[in-house]
């Protein structure tokens, strides 16, 4: 009886010891000693300066590139040394038509203000902007030298980042937005200037 009856006193002590435990952690989750706080000193924005834009946003174009680059070493395995890479890069390039280049030759307006030609400038294509959130480097395979070089040094990634930029640049140039911004800021001129009453004609 006795042995049973300290049987049954162990039980019921581990049992309270565990609801007690329990009830601890639950507490600690509550309360964690250990939480950490992010404190931010920052020092707020400063407005460096404003500038007048006389440039017409005219068409944006969406890019997609698939970098695959491969650097081999010479007479040593892939294995060993050299690396390859497969990089996504996505971004827009905008295309517009600057206005500040715009003489009073390019603007002709007739005696009664109700008819104008413009000659308007030739459209220009801005610097690539990748996407950041959509632009990653999918896959690389490294050589073993170029692992232990990785582990003791940061890994640098504008080479590829330059080189994604090119192409979305290259392919811009080669596309039709620069056509399609012209064609857009013709047919934006000819619109403002009909709610003025004014007949434009754009000069080919």
């Amino acid at each position: 009886m006795k042995l049973k009856s300290i049987a049954l006193l162990l039980a019921g002590t581990v049992g309270v010891t565990a609801v007690a435990v329990l009830a601890l952690v639950a507490i600690l989750d509550l309360v964690n000693p250990f939480d950490t706080d992010r404190v931010d000193r920052s020092q707020p924005p400063l407005l460096e300066s404003i500038e007048d834009v006389s440039e017409y946003r005219a068409a944006v174009g969406n890019f997609q590139v698939l970098v695959d680059v491969e650097d081999d070493v010479n007479w040593v395995p892939s294995f060993l040394a050299g690396e390859r890479s497969l990089f996504v890069a996505t971004g827009t390039v905008d295309a517009y038509v600057d206005f500040s280049g715009l003489s009073k030759d390019d603007v002709v307006l007739s005696k009664d203000g109700t008819k104008a030609t413009i000659r308007l400038p030739e459209a220009e294509l801005d610097e690539p902007n990748l996407d950041q959130e959509e632009t990653y480097l999918y896959d690389q395979d490294r050589g073993l030298v170029n692992r232990v070089q990785d582990a003791m040094s940061t890994d640098d990634q504008s080479e590829i980042y330059q080189l994604a930029e090119d192409k979305i640049r290259t392919a811009a140039d080669a596309s039709e937005l620069r056509a399609q911004a012209r064609e857009n800021t013709e047919t934006f001129l000819i619109g403002l200037g009909k709610s003025l009453g004014v007949e434009i004609t754009i000069a080919a």
